[in-house]
C-alpha cells in the first residue's frame, strides 16, 4: 500500500495487489475517532472502533471487523456493533487488558464513558452472501460514565485521554478547563486531578510504564508528570509564539522520544526528553497541516504521520540527531487524512480516515 518515495507521485494499485495490502471500509458518516483492538484472539483478529463526526447531540460509534477472507466485490469490513454516543467521541481506546473476559472501550467527550462488548458477534458470523450489514451484532452496553465535576450543571469537555498499558485500571483524560484527571477504574474513584497548563489540555499521553505521562495544550508547551510527585512538572517544550500543541505520541520502544504535531504546522517535531527545550527533529516533507501521528508498536524509529495533502508518511527515525529530510514511504490516499493509527496486535497494519472512508493499508 505504501510507495517508496523515490517517486511522490500517486500510483496505481493492480486490482490483484489492492486487495491484499489496503482493505476500505465506507462508514456512513465522517469519521473522527479510531482504534485497534488490541486483541490477537482469531474471532477478534483486525477489530476496530469508529466515531462519528456528526454537528449534532447523537453520534455513533462503529465497531467493525475486517473478514478472514475477503472475495471480489465483497464488503471487506462487517459491522459487528453500533451504539450511539453523545456528541462526537474526541478519543476511542480499547482496553490494554488482553486477558479480561470482557472486551472493553473507552469513550471521551462530555464524560469519560466505559463500554462493554458481548463476544457474541464476530466477522465469521457474517455469511458471505450478506454485505456485512445484516449480520449478529454484539450487545454493547455502558459500564460507566466517570464525571469528576458533581456540583455543576454544566462539564467542561474532554479532548483526549490515554488508558496504561502497563496498569490497566489507569486511565488519564485531557480538559478544556486546563485540568488533568488520572482515573483508577478498580474502584473506580479519581487518583489524581491537577491544573497541567495554562489554557486547554489538548492531548495527553502516558510513557512505558505506570508512573510518568506528558500533556499538550493551548498554551504551546509539553509538560511532564510523575504520579509519585505530581507536585512538579517539567516543561519539556515549547513552541515559537506558544503556538498550540494539538496531539502528541510517546515512542513505547524508546521512551525518550515523544512526537507532537503544531496548529496548522505541516511539520512534526520529535523530542528528546533528555534535551528539553530543543526538537531532536522536525519532519518537513507534507504540503499541509498533519493531523495525526503515531509510533510503529515494535519499533522505536519509525513513525507514521498524515495530513491535509492527502498523504500518509511513513518515517525511519534512525540517523537522528542528523536532519531527517524525507520518509521512507507514503501512502496517497482520495482526500485530506485526519487519522491514523498503528495497530499494536498487527504491526504489519495501519489505518487511516478520510471522510467516511477508512483504509487498513500493508506496510
Amino acid at each position: 500500500a505504501f510507495e517508496g518515495t523515490s517517486s511522490m507521485e500517486p500510483q496505481a494499485v493492480p486490482q490483484s495487489m489492492q486487495r491484499r495490502e489496503i482493505y476500505t471500509h465506507a462508514a456512513e458518516w465522517t469519521i473522527y475517532a479510531m482504534a485497534w483492538s488490541l486483541r490477537e484472539e482469531p474471532d477478534k483478529k483486525f477489530r476496530l472502533a469508529l466515531g462519528s463526526f456528526m454537528e449534532e447531540y447523537t453520534n455513533r460509534v462503529s465497531l467493525v471487523q475486517r473478514r478472514e477472507s475477503v472475495r471480489e466485490n465483497e464488503e471487506a469490513f462487517v459491522k459487528i456493533g453500533e451504539f450511539e454516543h453523545p456528541y462526537p467521541a474526541t478519543k476511542i481506546l480499547w482496553s490494554p487488558d488482553t486477558s479480561s473476559r470482557r472486551d472493553l472501550l473507552a469513550t471521551t467527550g462530555d464524560y469519560l464513558r466505559i463500554w462493554s462488548v458481548d463476544d457474541a458477534a464476530t466477522a465469521a458470523s457474517a455469511s458471505s452472501e450478506d454485505d456485512g450489514h445484516n449480520s449478529q451484532q454484539a450487545p454493547v452496553d455502558m459500564a460507566a460514565v466517570l464525571n469528576n465535576n458533581k456540583n455543576s450543571d454544566f462539564c467542561a469537555p474532554l479532548t483526549s485521554f490515554d488508558w496504561n498499558e502497563s496498569e490497566p485500571s489507569l486511565v488519564a483524560t485531557s480538559s478544556i478547563d486546563t485540568t488533568v484527571t488520572v482515573w483508577d477504574l478498580g474502584v473506580p474513584a479519581v487518583k489524581a486531578q491537577l491544573i497541567a497548563h495554562d489554557k486547554e489540555v489538548y492531548d495527553i499521553a502516558f510513557a512505558r510504564g505506570k508512573d510518568v505521562f506528558a500533556s499538550v495544550g493551548a498554551d504551546g508547551s509539553a509538560r511532564l508528570f510523575d504520579l509519585r510527585t505530581l507536585e512538579h512538572s517539567t516543561i519539556v517544550y515549547e513552541t515559537a509564539g506558544l503556538a498550540p500543541i494539538l496531539r502528541l505520541a510517546w515512542n513505547k520502544q524508546d521512551p525518550n522520544y515523544i512526537a507532537a504535531l503544531v496548529a496548522d504546522d505541516p511539520r512534526t517535531v520529535v523530542l528528546d526528553v533528555r534535551v528539553p527545550s530543543v526538537p531532536v527533529a522536525e519532519l518537513g516533507a507534507h504540503a499541509a497541516s498533519v493531523n495525526a501521528i503515531a509510533w510503529a508498536p515494535h519499533s522505536s524509529c519509525h513513525l507514521c504521520t498524515c495530513s491535509d495533502d492527502c498523504q500518509a508518511l511513513i518515517w525511519d527515525l534512525t540517523a537522528m540527531p542528523k536532519p531527517i529530510d524525507d520518509p521512507i514511504l507514503a501512502y496517497n490516499a482520495d482526500a485530506e487524512v485526519n487519522q491514523l493509527q498503528w495497530s499494536a496486535a498487527h504491526h504489519e497494519w495501519i489505518s487511516i480516515a478520510y471522510g467516511s472512508t477508512m483504509q487498513m493499508l500493508h506496510v
